[in-house]
């Protein structure tokens, strides 16, 4: 019997280390605030904002990674999530525009203050001078950038990188180039340092970014688990009347000693009212 109790703690104590070792996270296109098309019941920020951090709680979400962060979205993001450090929103030399949809939503980064320790942080553009801020190249409707950060984690000691982005949405050549830099970027850590990669890439797996992605040594968290193939759209555009297999466009890819254990399309709409134009995705992840 005392072997047997011995046996058994010795189990549990396996499961619980490797329950601490898995980390749940999520890419989040929150949507940009103040948009004329979305002056609509249930697509105001107003509206949909505690719909929006609802749904990314319902996750219990270690790290959190959004894209299109403006000030008011921020602000209520980072007053409602107070256990995570967020990353990510800097100015004014990210907004030449100070109004309007030329404004440039922010990439940020959401992590658990108990969780992580914070090492090191950056910010790059995607464009051919990514050390100046707000730069752009190859015809990119705006500027886009690339917010990351090396962590580690408080309990198994791991650390490892996030990386959060968000590509064009019209320029095919601009997306590309745009996936080169951060593929280049990336590249200089060692083959099996663990990254992660979220974001809104604006393109599918039948685009140049995500075979840039992949042939650089990327998987595709969601992939993993579904398998090769279009399993239906993340960006909506607030239209569900499209076919069951359209394109992804939000991705977590990983890179590195990482191994998915479960991964989703978010498609909860409490009370009838959608948290954003695009489905969040979530990833169970293990070192």
């Amino acid at each position: 019997m005392k072997q047997l109790i011995i046996s058994l703690i010795g189990l549990l104590s396996i499961v619980c280390a490797s329950a601490q070792a898995t980390h749940n996270v999520m890419s989040c296109n929150i949507r940009i605030t103040g948009l004329e098309a979305d002056e609509i019941d249930g697509r105001r920020w107003d509206d949909r904002k505690d719909v929006c951090l609802k749904v990314i709680k319902s996750r219990k979400p270690d790290i959190i990674c959004m894209q299109e962060v403006i000030y008011e979205s921020y602000d209520y993001m980072k007053k409602k999530l107070s256990s995570y450090i967020a990353f990510g929103f800097e100015g004014p030399e990210m907004d030449p525009w100070t109004e309007g949809y030329h404004l440039i939503g922010k990439n940020v980064i959401f992590f658990s203050k108990s969780r992580y320790e914070l090492i090191s942080e950056g910010c790059y553009w995607l464009s051919e001078t990514p050390t100046i801020g707000g730069s752009s190249s190859w015809g990119s409707a705006r500027a886009r950038h690339c917010n990351w950060v090396r962590l580690r984690d408080r309990r198994t000691g791991h650390v490892f990188r996030v990386l959060d982005t968000h590509l064009d949405h019209i320029t095919t050549a601009a997306k590309g180039k745009q996936a080169e830099v951060i593929v280049a970027e990336t590249a200089q850590y060692a083959p099996e340092f663990p990254q992660i990669l979220f974001g809104d890439f604006n393109s599918g797996i039948k685009d140049a970014p995500y075979a840039l992605f992949t042939a650089a040594g990327w998987h595709d968290a969601y992939e993993d688990i579904h398998g090769h193939e279009e399993f239906g759209f993340t960006g909506h555009g607030w239209k569900f009347d499209r076919p069951k297999k359209g394109r992804r466009i939000d991705f977590i890819y990983c890179r590195g000693a990482v191994k998915t254990l479960a991964s989703e399309i978010v498609k909860d709409c409490p009370g009838g009212i959608w948290p954003s134009d695009h489905y969040f995705v979530f990833a169970k992840l293990e070192f």
